[in-house]
């Protein structure tokens, strides 16, 4: 048999890539063959998604397989969590592919509340609240356009539509389906019962599948279209848990931090914890790889550091920018989980009132802003790694880094300095990757995860921090 390359589609919410995947000489090599932009546009005055585009997006880097000679054996796509699309009977699109940052869900839960306590939400689902979720969403979409519900005979989340593109086969992915907050953590299936109560059609709901499911070839269609044949196999759609896949560590209890515009910090459970503990430390149960759970904390992460680069020296690389930092002897400390620094018009102005106000040295220029930034973050994830110990019995010797941040040498420097234990750092490609050795699992190359994350700690450089 030749080279195996194995195609993950990853979609982020301002761009997408195709990177192909093959194993040789026992190490993992990835490849960047195709990438495009994304963004949600304005839609008679709501924030959507052009699902027709993007689906050309898929299939132009498709045939840039064919034209490089490297057809895959299989594909899957991994994309942000939430956002879905209803279909009628005849598959057609029932209203606008609507966006998670659009204003529709304003007050939304209050409505969902009114049906069942948050408390109780919390405890049913283990999903934190974020207004965003699909469960506001859909709660929207009953008072202001029930129309659409009425016509719609299947709901699917945004990877599973365009998995059905490609093949045929309306499923949905249990990790990607966690993240609407409907799904009952115990039985890893939609939660009917709350379904009900809340007025939404059951019938829309398709049956969950977990990752490494393969649902199929292509059609015939788009077959002709991209000019080879392979299976379409089920990643973590969710590309939160498609990078959690990627940890490179062979031990049971790991700490990691998905690390990019946000921080997602937590470790793999077996089962959810849905206490009012959890509730109250904002920690959420998303589904993981092989019906396991995620339980993370969200982190605002660097999108601070973009703020202050975007607005302040927008042609400076990150890595510049952590070094100059690295030079400050600044101190000061912000919550950088406070909602100041959600979206300000003006990031560094928000940081140095957050200073003001506590007393401490205000930063003035882009590297003690920088530092600032970095030391918080450095800290928050100390006393996350704290309050994960409680919430689980727990003890972790390490916290492994991965995603873009883990790139961040100086971040990862302070961060091993104020959680007293060593950081390990890489690889950068984490969602593609965990997205890939899914589909490697599902043929055959591993014989499960345990295997396939030892062979990504041994493909890729991992640094360590002390």
């Amino acid at each position: 048999m030749g080279e195996q390359y194995f195609l993950a589609v990853d979609i982020g919410a301002s761009s997408g890539r195709h990177i192909l995947g093959i194993v040789t000489d026992g190490k993992i090599e990835l490849e960047e063959i195709y990438r495009f932009g994304n963004g949600m546009d304005e839609k008679d005055g709501m924030l959507c998604w052009d699902t027709e585009r993007l689906f050309r997006e898929i299939i132009a880097g498709m045939k840039k397989c064919k034209e490089l000679g490297k057809i895959p054996v299989s594909v899957g796509i991994d994309t942000w969590g939430v956002d879905y699309v209803l279909l009628d009977k005849d598959d057609n699109l029932v209203g606008p592919a609507v966006g998670y940052r659009d204003h529709r869900t304003d007050g939304m839960d209050k409505a969902v509340y009114e049906i069942i306590p948050e408390k109780e939400l919390y405890a049913r689902t283990g999903i934190q609240k974020a207004i965003f979720n699909t469960i506001y969403q859909l709660m929207a979409v009953k008072k202001e356009h029930p129309e659409y519900l009425d016509q719609a005979e299947s709901m699917l989340m945004m990877p599973d539509y365009f998995h059905f593109l490609l093949s045929g086969k309306k499923v949905q992915e249990y990790t990607e389906a966690t993240t609407g907050q409907l799904v009952d953590p115990a039985t890893r299936n939609w939660d009917y019962e709350l379904i009900e109560k809340l007025g939404f059609p059951g019938k829309i709901f398709q049956e969950i599948k977990m990752p490494g499911t393969n649902i199929g070839c292509l059609t015939e269609e788009i077959q002709k279209e991209v000019g080879f044949n392979c299976d379409v196999i089920l990643p973590p759609t969710h590309d939160t848990a498609s990078a959690v896949m990627a940890v490179p560590s062979t031990g049971d209890d790991v700490c990691y931090i998905s690390s990019g515009t946000w921080s997602l910090m937590g470790v793999e459970l077996a089962e959810a914890d849905c206490s009012p503990l959890s509730q109250e430390k904002n920690f959420t149960n998303e589904g993981g790889y092989d019906g396991t759970i995620t339980y993370l904390a969200n982190i605002m992460g660097l999108w601070m550091i973009q703020s202050l680069r975007n607005k302040m020296a927008p042609d400076k690389g990150y890595g510049e920018i952590c070094e100059e930092a690295s030079k400050e002897t600044i101190t000061s400390i912000v919550d950088c989980q406070d909602d100041a620094f959600l979206s300000p018009e003006d990031m560094a102005e928000a940081i140095r009132n957050a200073c003001r106000k506590s007393g401490q040295e205000v930063p003035e220029s882009l590297p003690q802003l920088a530092a600032v930034v970095y030391n918080s973050l450095a800290k928050c994830y100390a006393d996350k790694l704290k309050e994960i110990e409680e919430l689980t019995g727990k003890t972790y010797d390490r916290i492994h880094i991965i995603g873009g941040g883990s790139n961040a040498a100086w971040l990862n420097e302070l961060s091993a300095k104020y959680a007293k234990v060593p950081v390990y750092a890489g690889p950068g490609e984490a969602t593609a990757l965990g997205n890939i050795v899914c589909q490697m699992i599902e043929k055959g190359l591993f014989k499960d995860i345990k295997e396939a994350r030892k062979c990504i700690a041994d493909s890729f450089e991992i640094k360590v921090y002390k």
